[in-house]
């Protein structure tokens, strides 16, 4: 293959093939549904989901794990403050996180395994790390100590020494190292019953990191291709994830490790911490799913993206230009050719570590070259290689029709930006204002004294 990832555990782009020909294996960590998803969650979902329409543009068969925490403590805390069973608000909260990523047109996963279906195997994990010395008992409770792991930091590139007690990384009593983390948490009195489990070591639950190595080594085996997740997630959650999964199995637990950077507002990280987070259904208020979707894949997934609605602003200016073109020029039903050159710099570009910046460029190269030549078979290959990332897929009239009402001051901008270029004498921009705002239903009309204009009925 001539596919190129870059792997955070090697810190380098390598040449990607699977362990198995012609079938990818990929984990990627979801959702802990206790409220409402946010555009952090909307970047990640959408980053992995091209990495799996890219997979599988390229001819491969893809096993896509993507897990749902539903037992946690804040899933724990929020059910007791609405006086709700543990199951009654994850159910209602996997509906909801569905609702949006059906919205972003993220494509579901082979497997969306929930965490309390695989409580069996997580103890089954941990009583394999108590036989091998690599887990001790403190209380009711399973610790694992990483002293003894010596891989440990390898993920992170840090050494113990270095690491310490920091964010997500709970200092509790009975630990032998602060960077000892919890495999599984005895039952409190106060603790509702559908978040317990009967075990050897009492009643309880299990700790966050040891779900994810359950699902994922039940569903994919001990060693698989692929697993990502957000860049918070880097340390400890993944650094934990390897430790509890290659201490138990003695293999190494993926081939290769991604992740997506962060969401920031005002170049300050997105949090829920920091309150300074927006929820999908809230962005959806203001802009059209696609839009949310284009402004996301117009980033590399591994760059910071800065979210504002100036930024969603002009992401729906620019899609808007792409629908503008097929709606001029109908497309044709086009099989992409992988050898013709606009197809090939895209591919080349998604070859590339999943370049969309460069790929989507080469959509607004089609695009311009549909208007120019007035070609079906043009804008039939945009809106085809479009489709593998999941952009452009809708009927063109409809998505420029939908919340297109302008303002006059808008408008009364854009008959001056078109007057502007046409004394530049850049006539393609001109007559692409004009299409813009006839897509709009705005028709523009030309006379001695200015212009003027009329919606269309």
């Amino acid at each position: 293959m001539s596919l190129r990832i870059y792997n955070t555990l090697t810190r380098a782009l390598e040449d990607f093939s699977p362990l198995e020909p012609g079938h990818v294996r990929m984990y990627v960590c979801g959702i802990t549904v206790y409220d409402l998803c946010h555009v952090g969650h909307a970047r990640a979902n959408v980053a992995f989901d091209i990495v799996q329409r890219w997979l599988k543009a390229s001819g491969l068969r893809l096993t896509f794990v993507r897990n749902i925490t539903d037992i946690e403590d804040k899933i724990i805390r929020r059910s007791v403050e609405n006086g709700e069973t543990v199951r009654s608000l994850t159910d209602r909260m996997i509906a909801e996180m569905y609702r949006d990523f059906d919205a972003l047109d993220i494509e579901r996963p082979t497997h969306d395994p929930r965490a309390t279906d695989y409580v069996p195997q997580m103890l089954d994990i941990v009583r394999t790390l108590e036989d091998k010395g690599l887990a001790y008992r403190a209380g009711g409770d399973v610790n694992y100590a990483v002293r003894r792991f010596p891989g440990y930091g390898k993920l992170s590139g840090k050494s113990l020494d270095e690491l310490h007690a920091g964010e997500r990384v709970a200092v509790l009593e009975g630990k032998e190292d602060p960077l000892d983390f919890v495999l599984w948490k005895s039952a409190k009195a106060d603790e509702p019953r559908d978040a317990q489990w009967d075990s050897r070591y009492g009643r309880g639950r299990p700790g966050w990191h040891i779900e994810c190595s359950a699902m994922a080594c039940a569903l994919l085996g001990n060693t698989f291709d692929i697993h990502g997740g957000g860049a918070d997630l880097q340390f400890p959650h993944h650094e934990n994830e390897i430790a509890q999964s290659e201490g138990a199995n003695g293999v190494p637990l993926a081939k290769l490790w991604m992740h997506n950077g962060f969401v920031n507002i005002d170049n300050e990280k997105m949090s829920k911490s920091l309150g300074n987070f927006f929820t999908i259904r809230e962005v959806l208020q203001k802009f059209d799913a696609e839009t949310l979707r284009f402004f996301i894949v117009r980033a590399h997934y591994r760059s910071p993206l800065n979210y504002s609605d100036v930024h969603l602003d002009d992401a729906r200016g620019a899609l808007r230009r792409l629908y503008t073109a097929l709606d001029a020029v109908p497309p044709a039903d086009v099989r992409i050719a992988w050898n013709e050159p606009h197809a090939a710099r895209f591919k080349a570009a998604m070859d590339n570590d999943f370049g969309t910046p460069e790929a989507v460029a080469v959509l607004f190269e089609l695009a311009a070259e549909a208007n120019r030549t007035r070609s079906p078979q043009v804008s039939g290959l945009l809106k085809a290689l479009a489709g593998t990332i999941g952009l452009l897929q809708r009927d063109p009239r409809a998505f420029l029709r939908a919340g297109a009402a302008l303002d006059d001051a808008t408008i009364q901008d854009r008959i001056a930006a078109r007057a502007a270029a046409k004394k530049a004498k850049d006539f393609a921009e001109a007559d692409r204002i004009r299409q813009e705002l006839l897509a709009q239903g705005i028709v523009l009309k030309d006379s001695a004294t200015g212009t003027t204009w009329e919606a269309k009925p």
